[in-house]
């Protein structure tokens, strides 16, 4: 990517409202309760972020329900041949935000303007703290591509408070050792973020958030303790799961839900693998020019002058070395 290009409004994507499926059944829920209630859900879209399939699940929109996030794309998942030329996301700037990258399947490889440049897989979460502004490239990692496999995972970016947004960027990768791991008969989960029924993540965060993978069994039900205060989404992976009103949150749908209760409730009649993530919101102005979220448009026009400028990197550099 050239210094002076990048997709203005990238990160807004219009988005299908779906109309929900209602349980005719036998249903594992209560019809009525005092649980969270549906606000929207929403079918993902189908994009290309570079060579790279992604279904984007909300992009610089519903602030009111998903922040402090507020970005969120899955991809893949998209089998690697061995010795496939790489999926790529060519060098980009962020400013602003903090990309997370979880990685369900494969390797990716990622090389930013601060010097960092590593391999994550598995189970890895990389947080890409941009602050004032920084470069990345993203792609496929050497593994995969020499031996072939299963690219999946997710990127969702987390806002950052409007005192944070101009400190200097960093980048960390966490791996298994720093979340929670609960495993039961009906549920197993990853607490990549915050607190799941007194199992903590040991990753630390600028303002209050959560982030679950959670994979349920049949028959499994989950109330899951949530502050009235924050914000919270459920984004069906594999399968489908009943919320309240017996509606149903089908595969590569995400539910967005009302503040104001303490529980979630969630049935899955069948095996099913969703992702619950949410946090405090922080009720402050977004401003976002693709990959930039400020909370004014000068801090936008800023952001864009120190890209144009290379205050922020190189990004021919970022891109142009080898694969490691």
């Amino acid at each position: 990517m050239k210094r002076k290009q990048f997709l203005r409004g990238s990160a807004i994507v219009g988005l299908t409202t779906a109309i929900p499926a209602l349980l005719k059944a036998q249903s594992g829920l209560y019809e009525t309760g005092s649980g969270r209630r549906v606000y929207r859900i929403l079918n993902a879209d189908r994009t290309l972020v570079g060579t790279l399939p992604v279904l984007r699940v909300f992009a610089g929109n519903h602030d009111d329900y998903v922040s402090p996030f507020v970005f969120f794309d899955e991809f893949g998942p998209v089998t690697v041949k061995e010795n496939d030329k790489p999926l790529r996301v060519n060098a980009h700037p962020h400013a602003g935000i903090i990309p997370t990258t979880y990685f369900l399947s494969g390797s990716g490889h990622h090389r930013d303007s601060l010097n960092y440049d590593f391999q994550i897989g598995k189970g890895d979460f990389m947080m890409f703290t941009s602050g004032k502004g920084a470069i990345h490239m993203e792609e496929t990692g050497k593994k995969l591509n020499e031996d072939g496999g299963l690219y999946h995972g997710f990127q969702i970016w987390l806002n950052l408070p409007s005192k944070y947004k101009w400190i200097d960027p960093s980048t960390d990768v966490h791996r298994m050792d720093k979340m929670g791991q609960i495993e039961t008969n009906t549920y197993s989960a990853n607490v990549v973020l915050g607190e799941l029924f007194g199992t903590k993540s040991k990753i630390d965060l600028l303002s209050p958030a959560f982030y679950f993978h959670i994979r349920m069994k049949p028959g499994c039900k989950l109330d899951i303790p949530v502050d009235p205060a924050h914000n919270v989404f459920v984004y069906v992976v594999n399968g489908e799961v009943e919320t309240e009103g017996r509606k149903q949150i089908r595969q590569n749908q995400v539910a967005l839900y009302e503040r104001g209760e303490s529980v979630l409730n969630l049935f899955s009649a069948g095996d099913s693998e969703i992702l619950v993530a949410g946090g405090r919101p922080l009720n402050e102005p977004v401003f976002s020019y693709g990959p930039f979220v400020m909370n004014t448009e000068d801090e936008i026009r800023k952001c864009i002058a120190d890209y144009q400028s290379g205050k922020m990197g190189n990004p021919e550099l970022v891109d142009n070395f080898g694969m490691k």
